[in-house]
């Protein structure tokens, strides 16, 4: 299977497949006409590495595991379904908490303030201990520091600013991210996050491997534009290596 067949046969993109190809992740054969194929196997993995990311896993560690000789592809399939039973339990108490809620708000139950608040867990932040891991508490302070000192309104142009840039950047990702006018781009990307944090070149280049390691960042930049979160990875590495 070809890699445009394969990439519509899951619903990524072209790119994520080469993205896995590039940090060997997953690498299909190569015909002899030199065209890359997906094997049986190779979509089995693929549909491996695909239920580790949606249950958060980052690239690096998925690769660890389907890479290793002690791989077992029955056992991973019955650990994966055993944590997305514990998801879909968190999932059923919070929808009870909406029902109970909804009964409430019309009157027909009492409800005590704790019952309000079931299937809610605030205890962490894994955006924040990510970053706060691969930065350092400094970084991460500073930038929650400037955002909290923000008005709402300060910080609902913040937001829009973000979706604007987002935006633009999803309307190019079919250039090279090499590209003068990739690199434009990603430099107003890199010049916003500086306004409201401090990002070191570094920083900035360990921030787009998030953007494609970790699932829920993926998952919500790619709501512009599928692939966008590869694309921003790719001229992100760039930007940041060209201006060291």
């Amino acid at each position: 299977m070809k890699v445009k067949e394969a990439a519509e046969l899951v619903g990524i993109s072209v790119r994520t497949l080469h993205h896995y190809d590039e940090i060997g992740l997953l690498e299909p054969e190569t015909t002899e006409s030199g065209y890359r194929s997906y094997s049986e196997k190779d979509l089995e993995t693929l549909q491996q590495i695909l239920f580790f990311k949606k249950l958060g896993f980052p690239l690096k560690k998925i690769k660890e595991i389907v890479n290793s000789p002690s791989f077992d592809r029955e056992e991973a399939l019955q650990v994966q379904r055993r944590m997305l039973l514990e998801e879909r339990s968190r999932l059923d108490n919070m929808i009870a908490t909406i029902d109970k809620t909804i009964q409430h708000a019309k009157g027909e139950i009492p409800m005590s303030d704790q019952e309000k608040f079931e299937g809610f867990d605030f205890s962490k932040n894994p955006y924040e201990q990510e970053a706060r891991e691969r930065w350092g508490n400094k970084a991460v302070d500073e930038s929650n520091a400037k955002i909290n000192q923000m008005s709402k309104d300060e910080q609902q142009e913040m937001g829009e600013e973000f979706d604007r840039i987002y935006r633009e950047l999803a309307a190019i990702r079919d250039k090279a991210p090499d590209s003068d006018e990739a690199q434009a781009a990603i430099k107003v990307w890199y010049d916003y996050l500086n306004k409201i944090g401090s990002y070191s070149l570094d920083a900035f280049k360990g921030l787009g491997q998030m953007y494609v390691d970790d699932e829920r960042f993926t998952k919500n930049i790619d709501k512009y534009g599928d692939g966008l979160a590869v694309f921003m990875w790719d001229a992100m590495a760039v930007y940041a290596d060209r201006n060291k």
